[in-house]
């Protein structure tokens, strides 16, 4: 997030896309929703569904799973043809503007309205709400990057807060809304294939070096691992041997789960530490334990990049160690001599060797957490980013054009099939549905579709319902909904007894490498 979660009610217009937010962001919605319903502020939400923050809206649309950049791309045509733009900001802080003009020109609101479903009119109405805000912020989250253009998606957001000169103030931004706890935190710290922590490429010589020397080693390799989605190919090619999973749950959360579990079983050795005995767990080779949140000292760093101390609550299980000494002991007796007294210790080698995080310490996080950068040890923290120059100098907006999903719809597959989550679980459920109370409130997988869909299909709600896409089939409950549009179906990907992903589309983004999992064809019928 380039702003703090508290710039969401000093914004004007608030503009939400690809995120069901009172769902999979609870607390940040009731921010959302109390800006909109008592502090007079505007609301634009875009999705596919009539998600719950519609009833709050000033403005709503819903336009057909893949269509965002062509969206967007219509709003900024709009805002530059009616001269909303920022131009001062644009000439003073910005570059690639022209490039990017001469993109966006041909999605007129009518062509906008032929590829995506969303009125001429309505788009008008987003784009000079939004435009004529003096502050406007964006929240987004997977419903924008699950796609095969899910980079290219983020990157038309940042040339629209650009345009309008909402990056680098308060109660503005583009801000993506973390998918799970620390999601942010494993990113800081380099668990990505091909950077160091703060984000420093492994590729370059000074950031290799700087690690060898800060880590006591030599020859660290120079060139980028692979991505999780990588990592399920080079299985079966027989080039991955060994995968050695934690916290993580794959064969529920991968797209074409067909395709992964046959990647996982041609591994020579699987292991996986986890707190519970996952679908992935019982794959395994071997099982190592692992603490929760409640059992452990360490740091998280949220959605808004503010690192936070987290507080040893309970006990855990007997002689159950923690998450890293698991892991110094196994890098210790594989020849890397890797030891430290406590997490504290570990994290100030991480702000020693991260310049991100240089001026933050166990004590000034004590009672309160810290944004990063923080270079210095009296520096305040960066709540906001890019607030008097950009990171590299000049924000680049990119020229973008639209292409269809990886995957359309046809007479054997004529629906168009979206995911996600509910409110009563997380993820692949590994814990929530281990609650009798939130199982009472969602028992089961379910396949959401509208009331004209299931009337041609035969189906009635409650029912049994076969799904099936070009890579697998599962058995839902229909549940007739208002929320669905004509042509879209619903389903969350919580419940490994009816995984979503076995129908979901692994077509990567090349850039980012996530599965299309927000858009696939497939075909209903009765179960």
């Amino acid at each position: 997030m380039t702003n703090p979660i508290s710039d969401i009610e000093k914004a004007d217009v608030i503009l939400v896309t690809g995120s069901n937010t009172t769902e999979t962001h609870p607390v940040i919605s009731a921010a959302v929703k109390r800006a909109a319903k008592f502090g007079g502020k505007e609301l634009i939400v875009v999705d596919p569904r009539e998600i719950t923050l519609k009833k709050y809206a000033s403005l709503k649309a819903s336009p057909n799973p893949g269509g965002d950049v062509a969206w967007i791309n219509g709003m900024i045509r709009v805002i530059l043809e009616e001269g909303l733009e920022a131009t001062s900001y644009i000439e003073e802080r910005t570059e690639g503007f022209d490039a990017m003009r001469e993109a966006v020109a041909p999605f007129t609101p009518e062509h906008v309205e032929e590829l995506t479903g969303i009125p001429a009119e309505t788009l008008k109405k987003m784009a000079r709400l939004y435009a004529g805000a003096e502050k406007g912020t964006i929240l987004y989250c997977m419903g924008i990057t699950q796609h095969t253009k899910g980079t290219d998606n983020v990157k038309a957001l940042a040339n629209l807060a650009m345009v309008c000169g909402n990056l680098g103030i308060e109660g503005g931004g583009v801000n993506p809304l973390r998918g799970q706890n620390n999601v942010q935190g494993a990113c800081d710290m380099g668990g990505l294939p091909d950077v160091y922590p703060g984000y420093r490429k492994v590729h370059l010589e000074e950031h290799a070096q700087a690690m060898e020397k800060a880590w006591g080693v030599s020859d660290l390799s120079r060139k980028p691992g692979c991505t999780a989605t990588d990592m399920v190919d080079k299985a079966l090619d027989g080039s991955l041997k060994a995968l050695y999973i934690i916290g993580e749950n794959p064969l529920v959360s991968e797209a074409d789960l067909n395709h992964t579990e046959k990647g996982f079983g041609s591994l020579d050795f699987l292991v996986v530490q986890d707190i519970f005995l996952t679908e992935t767990a019982q794959m395994a080779d071997v099982v190592l334990p692992a603490l929760c949140f409640a059992e452990k000292d360490g740091t998280f760093n949220n959605t808004e990049r503010r690192v936070q101390r987290v507080r040893k609550a309970v006990e855990g299980p007997k002689d159950v160690p923690t998450d890293w000494e698991i892991v110094c002991e196994i890098a210790s007796r594989m020849g890397s001599s890797m030891a430290y007294k406590n997490s504290e210790a570990i994290f100030d080698e991480m702000a020693a060797i991260t310049p991100a995080f240089s001026g933050i310490s166990w004590s000034r996080i004590e009672k309160e957490g810290l944004h990063w950068p923080c270079p210095t040890p009296d520096h305040p923290g960066t709540p906001i980013l890019h607030v008097d120059r950009f990171a590299k100098g000049k924000g680049t907006f990119h020229a973008l054009s639209w292409t269809p999903p990886a995957e359309v719809t046809d007479n054997d597959y004529p629906l168009i099939l979206t995911t996600g989550r509910v409110l009563y679980h997380y993820h692949t459920g590994t814990m929530t549905r281990k609650s009798d109370g939130l199982n009472e409130r969602s028992p089961e997988c379910f396949v959401e579709m509208s009331r004209s869909d299931a009337a041609s299909l035969g189906l009635k709600d409650g029912e049994m319902a076969k799904v099936a896409s070009r890579r697998g089939g599962i058995k839902a409950r229909v549940k007739v909904s208002e929320r669905m549009h004509q042509g879209t179906v619903f389903i969350p990907f919580h419940f490994a007894e009816a995984a979503a992903n076995r129908l979901t589309n692994a077509q990567l983004d090349p850039v980012s490498k996530i599965p299309e999992f927000k858009v696939c064809a497939v075909t209903v019928c009765k179960g």
